[in-house]
């Protein structure tokens, strides 16, 4: 069995890594990175812009994998909206080129396209879960270039038969996620706090917004479970079926810290747009596949932090 993993370098592409290789035996590890730095050493990595077509091809071609899980992309909403292009470019032309490589193979492979569930938005508080069937309604760049994945994949497998698979993950979160994101920019605070690094204030932005958290070790268990069971060009949503305030999850993560810390809002850290509720029905990925999320949100966090003390110790 040989896999490919765009991506592989990043936060969930070392989770992907580990968990294929804990679970399925015999396996050709390849990996597609943008810079020799973020190669990691348990796959054969391949740096390669994803941008570039005739790489994309070629690499492909020598390859010939049987699964590809196509992580790679910029995955920042905030960057996204500071340079929507880019965001844009990055995630629709490196997946357009990897779909069309796999034209060239006499027997495609299977590939997993991460489509998100952003591409939903959260207008208004619905009263139940999202499900597959919801009207898409994307909200920033990020989540444009989302949709434009997802109905990529589903084109070609309608138009080719390419045996594509779109997971729209929720909101996911764990060690080893970089900052950028709402409990990694707590969580180092937290840290640099607790060592004197900063002063014990923690800047936030708001804290009303609704969202649905799955833990990363849980969803790429659910990758591999609909690469292995999926129904070729079929939707999947990934996510607990629970939301929860921002709030509850700073208060959880002060609630772990060995330290009085006081809170303060950054106009800077608001996003645009309204605070609201968003969250996911996983019902049709767990009559296909028997998934079910099994790390709580608190686990999760203390997780977390605890990666960020041990970052913020190295560079201390």
């Amino acid at each position: 069995m040989r896999i490919l993993i765009t991506g592989i370098g990043g936060f969930v592409g070392g989770h992907l890594t580990d968990h294929l290789l804990a679970e399925q035996a015999q396996i050709d590890l390849h990996g597609a990175v943008i810079a020799p730095e973020h190669a990691i050493p348990q796959a054969e990595c391949h740096v390669l812009d994803l941008q570039d077509q005739a790489g994309v091809r070629d690499l492909i071609a020598r390859i010939r994998p049987d699964h590809i899980y196509h992580l790679a992309a910029q995955a920042s909403v905030k960057r996204s909206f500071e340079d929507p292009w880019e965001t844009l470019e990055n995630n629709i032309h490196a997946q357009l080129n990897l779909i069309t490589a796999c034209l060239d193979q006499v027997t495609p492979p299977r590939m997993l396209i991460i489509s998100s569930g952003e591409i939903y938005g959260a207008e208004g508080a619905p009263d139940k879960p999202t499900t597959e069937d919801a009207p898409l309604c994307p909200t920033n760049p990020y989540s444009v270039s989302k949709v434009t994945q997802d109905m990529l994949g589903l084109q070609y497998a309608l138009s080719h038969k390419l045996p594509i698979m779109r997971a729209r993950p929720f909101n996911h979160l764990g060690p080893g996620q970089r900052t950028g994101f709402v409990a990694p920019d707590f969580a180092q605070q937290i840290a640099r706090i607790e060592v004197g690094l900063q002063p014990p204030v923690l800047r936030v932005g708001s804290l009303t917004a609704e969202r649905d958290f799955t833990d990363v070790r849980d969803i790429v268990r659910a990758y591999r479970m609909i690469m292995e069971r999926g129904n070729p060009g079929e939707a999947y949503n990934i996510a607990s079926g629970q939301y929860i305030t921002i709030r509850y999850l700073l208060d959880v993560l002060l609630g772990y810290s060995t330290v009085k810390i006081a809170t303060e809002v950054d106009p800077a850290r608001i996003r645009p747009g309204k605070d609201n509720r968003s969250w996911g029905d996983a019902s049709r990925l767990r009559r296909v596949t028997g998934w079910q999320p099994t790390i709580s949100i608190e686990q999760t966090l203390l997780d977390v932090l605890n990666d960020f003390r041990q970052r913020v110790a190295v560079n201390a």
